[in-house]
């Protein structure tokens, strides 16, 4: 019996092997984009101490982690129309040598500000990295195949954010340029590329049209702005966690590094469990619905944050914000490229990437000054409370879409 995902392949019906390779060769794709930041996160301290007699040496240290980012937002739309324009192995082949090369570079960084040179170009190759990998999968699958694809990929990037910070830290024992030896594995995925992944989508073969550019009037229709802007708000909130849950936990009494990694770790085992089984999930539900879901859980998760008295009731809402997160991402993905043609999948890859991670910049910014005012736990329950009502709006949108079609 033929797959869903053979029939957007011609010719590889019968070659499982082929098309399982393709498949794994897309999700390890997906995994270099945690890997960027999650290997070096442990090796901060240590790089800090190194580089202590360099003016504001605290403050560009935190820049080596949130750098790229910055980075892959303003280059991710760039990346999709190349992708569109030019073909995806072409972009992910040229992403992949810039990755591995811009990653390295940390071996041998001699300052700080050629640290975050070299971080800078890092996060100009994942734009081009995750840009294609969803590409690729709005090219190769349709939808049930690719709801489950989705959520497969979403999981894998779950499982790889732990992996590699566990990695990332027991090479930071021995030193602290060691982890930058890791981004070494993406020159593996080339010979990959080559033998696995061809172009489904293919420029020359497209109606000559006149060049629409990034964005346009038909491009960012209504639908895909409510995607973005779900991008947005899950982001701006989700990220709460990383860079305001420890200062919380200290103020509650807990001290210990190896417990703020426990805690945000249950939310990443929670976020690839339920990101595994999205799928399932997706079937029964339309995608406002997921999103009202995954909105609820979020909004759950942190109140309950910002209820908690002990490091023993943060463990159950850090595992309620990762259940929500991991409906939500594969579902933003689901949506986009369901909403995209074939012409400008790469763009609208490279809008949501963008949306993703620019708030993964600003969030920080937005959610210090707050907590600065009315304390961490305030914090927590105004994104409780903001997510509590993109629920309710989101669950409104799924009760008229179920009426006037099934999911």
């Amino acid at each position: 019996m033929r797959t869903p995902v053979d029939d957007f392949q011609p010719g590889f019906a019968g070659r499982r092997s082929s098309v399982a390779g393709r498949n794994v060769t897309i999700l390890f794709l997906s995994a270099l984009t945690i890997m960027a930041g999650a290997t070096i996160s442990p090796a901060l301290p240590a790089i800090e101490a190194y580089f202590a007699d360099t003016p504001e040496a605290a403050i560009l240290t935190r820049l080596v982690l949130t750098v790229p980012a910055l980075f892959i937002a303003f280059c991710a739309p760039f990346a999709g129309l190349l992708a569109d324009r030019y073909g995806r192995r072409k972009v992910a082949i040229v992403a992949i040598l810039l990755y591995g090369v811009a990653g390295v570079s940390g071996v041998f960084a001699d300052s700080l500000f050629t640290l975050l040179a070299g971080r800078a170009l890092l996060g100009v190759a994942v734009a081009g990295v995750m840009t294609v990998a969803t590409a690729l999968v709005g090219d190769y699958f349709s939808g049930p195949a690719r709801d489950r694809f989705m959520g497969q990929q979403a999981a894998f990037i779950g499982i790889g954010g732990i992996f590699f910070l566990t990695g990332g830290g027991l090479l930071a024992e021995f030193n602290w340029r060691a982890p930058f030896l890791v981004y070494a594995v993406a020159f593996a995925l080339v010979p990959a590329i080559l033998a696995f992944i061809t172009d489904v989508h293919r420029p020359e073969a497209l109606p000559k049209q006149e060049d629409r550019g990034l964005i346009s009037g038909f491009f960012l229709t209504i639908p895909l702005a409510a995607v973005l802007l779900a991008s947005v708000l899950n982001s701006l909130t989700f990220y709460l966690m990383p860079t305001q849950l420890p200062f919380h936990l200290k103020a509650l009494g807990t001290n210990s590094p190896v417990l703020v990694g426990v805690a945000i770790g249950a939310c990443t085992l929670a976020s690839a469990l339920f990101s595994f089984f999205y799928g399932h999930v997706r079937r029964r539900l339309n995608v406002s619905a997921v999103f009202a879901l995954g909105f609820g859980f979020l909004a759950g998760g942190l109140a309950l944050v910002a209820a908690a008295g002990s490091f023993a009731a943060i463990l159950p809402a850090s595992f309620l914000v990762g259940s929500g997160l991991g409906l939500i991402m594969p579902n933003l993905g689901s949506a986009a490229m369901a909403i995209a043609g074939e012409d400008n999948r790469g763009r609208v890859a490279g809008l949501l990437t963008a949306s993703i991670f620019l708030v993964q910049f600003v969030s920080p910014l937005v959610s210090q000054p707050i907590a600065e005012r009315t304390g961490y736990a305030a914090v927590f329950g105004l994104g409780a409370a903001t997510l509590l009502m993109a629920a309710l709006v989101a669950l409104g949108l799924a009760g008229l879409r179920s009426r006037r079609q099934p999911a």
